[in-house]
């Protein structure tokens, strides 16, 4: 089954589909490990981990795509993609899909800020009008090639424009074709239950911790009546503290010693990143090469 496919199965599911965040190949054999079934990666952690930078519309569309490609050959899990803005205007938006496509993703999805665009959850957001996102939308959707591609439509009016704005223009990227609908930032629970019942499809929620909305568990955002949910950033959050008190704790001592324990060893990390299998493949080819060159040599005597 193409990856595409699974990822509308699994929106359209009856259970809500939790889908953590990653920003590296690494993660993704993680999580697809941890057994989840599905992935997402947004500009946010890429921005820290390719630039150490704040998430500010720093990364390029190929930077990204890249980026992208990477992540997809790591796992087997549909990967859910941050297209920003679409990188410029619906001729721009067209090749961002190719592009996207190309490099694998089970999805991608368009948002409606003023480029250079921020964090979802910081202030200072402006976004562009409904007409000129809406034609990013339909551009995206119109240059996919394989129609199980899902196209979600961001849109961060909420903070701007108010719910009101926030919600209609979900409606009509919804009308237009959008897959998945994702309103940006709800600040309560009251918030999201409007959100969900007047949108007519599936709705994302965004758990960002200590984010601008509430951070709450996969089953009450289900019943809230969201179908997706992401965890975008606590990866990223994961990884820099780990990585502060290991450099902290060598800087101190001069030794790794009291961090052992948080640390994965020498040949359990060889399993997770597949050398095992590797090296298992590469013999397996040897011994077939062996044996056509003997085979070779007892047909020629």
């Amino acid at each position: 089954m193409r990856r595409t496919t699974r990822l509308k199965q699994l929106i359209d599911a009856p259970d809500i589909l939790v889908m953590p965040g990653v920003h590296d190949a690494l993660g993704a054999r993680l999580a697809e490990a941890a057994g989840f079934t599905a992935v997402t990666a947004g500009g946010y952690g890429a921005t820290a981990t390719l630039l150490g930078q704040p998430d500010s519309s720093q990364l390029s569309l190929t930077e990204l795509s890249e980026m992208y490609s990477r992540l997809c050959d790591a796992t087997t899990l549909p990967l859910l993609a941050d297209a920003d803005t679409g990188f410029g205007n619906v001729t721009n938006v067209a090749r961002t899909v190719r592009l996207y496509e190309k490099a694998g993703v089970a999805g991608l999805f368009i948002e409606d800020q003023v480029f250079p665009k921020r964090c979802g959850h910081m202030a200072g957001k402006t976004v562009v009008p409904r007409a000129e996102w809406l034609a990013k939308i339909e551009s995206a959707l119109d240059a996919r090639s394989d129609p199980d591609l899902v196209i979600m439509a961001r849109t961060d009016a909420l903070a701007v424009n108010g719910l009101e704005d926030a919600i209609e223009r979900a409606q009509l990227a919804r009308e237009a074709g959008a897959d998945l609908l994702f309103v940006e930032a709800p600040t309560d629970v009251a918030q999201m239950r409007r959100i969900c019942a007047e949108i007519p499809g599936p709705c994302l929620a965004n758990n960002i911790e200590s984010g601008l909305s509430p951070l709450l568990p996969a089953h009450e955002l289900q019943a809230i009546g969201y179908a997706v949910v992401v965890f975008p950033v606590a990866a990223t959050y994961a990884v820099a503290y780990a990585l502060r008190e290991l450099f902290a704790t060598i800087r101190r001592t001069g030794t790794t010693a009291e961090c052992l324990p948080q640390l994965l060893t020498f040949d359990a990390f060889n399993e997770l990143v597949g050398l095992p299998a590797q090296r298992e493949r590469e013999a397996a080819l040897q011994r077939d090469a062996d044996a056509l060159v003997a085979d070779r040599g007892v047909r020629g005597r």
